[in-house]
């Protein structure tokens, strides 16, 4: 039986973290070699990862990066990618409703894809054991968060460096990092296909509308696609 998350647990959540915190390593690489290709300084990247801490959106930005800057654009899009994780935030909301929102709020900044993956699914387990109060605190989540911050922002700015020198980075098959990290994280979240249909949806409907239609479209149709097979099949699935 999983044995309950201790009331000092940063150690733990970094150590169930590791395995995704080395993964994401050369996707931030890439990130940083791609901007260094739109004429984005070093210093505007670290702003840029550092303070919207959100791979996905990132990499839409830098490939609409150009003169003129297309701003709404950009932030439309952000938005719209970064919407995600509200939905996240909101599955934790069980487990942390019983902490001060002024620990909680700061702490939701760190909350990556991956750090989510492993802190839910941990909780989880948990919860099965123990309540809802008890099954999650803000030491984990911070072990299990706060490491990619500084990994994802200091190897994009290496990428940043180093792209003029390593050319076309793509070649070197770091871009397989991002899909096989996600598919890791997709099977440790897996729970049947009934529950995994609005993510078939939503994969369905962006690929359609990104063959069909030019632009980023494919990202709002995917997104409220999701949403709305979610809320169709919430609950049933």
């Amino acid at each position: 039986m999983q044995q309950p998350i201790s009331q000092d647990s940063f150690a733990q959540g970094m150590k169930d973290a590791l395995p995704l915190l080395l993964a994401i390593a050369p996707y931030a690489v890439i990130l940083g070699a791609q901007a260094s290709r739109t004429g984005l300084s070093t210093p505007e990247l670290g702003l840029l990862t550092g303070l919207n801490f959100a791979g996905g959106s990132e990499f839409a930005a830098i490939q609409l990066w150009r003169d003129p800057l297309p701003v709404l654009t950009i932030i439309l899009l952000t938005f719209l990618i970064n919407s995600r994780h509200i939905i996240m935030s909101a599955a934790l909301t069980p487990y942390l409703r019983h902490q001060p929102r002024r620990k909680v709020l700061p702490a939701l900044f760190f909350m990556a894809d991956e750090g989510w993956a492993v802190t839910y699914s941990r909780t989880l387990k948990n919860a099965a054991v123990m309540p809802a109060d008890k099954c999650l605190n803000l030491s984990y989540f911070m072990g299990a968060c706060f490491p990619f911050w500084p990994v994802w922002l200091g190897f994009s700015v290496v990428g940043a460096l180093a792209g003029p020198a390593l050319g076309n980075v793509e070649m070197y098959g770091f871009a397989m990092a991002f899909p096989a990290t996600f598919i890791v994280l997709l099977r440790g979240m897996w729970k049947g296909f009934r529950a995994a249909r609005p993510w078939m949806i939503s994969l369905a409907v962006a690929a359609v509308v990104y063959l069909i239609f030019p632009g980023h479209a494919y990202v709002l149709a995917g997104t409220f696609s999701g949403l709305l097979a979610a809320w169709f099949w919430g609950d049933k699935a």
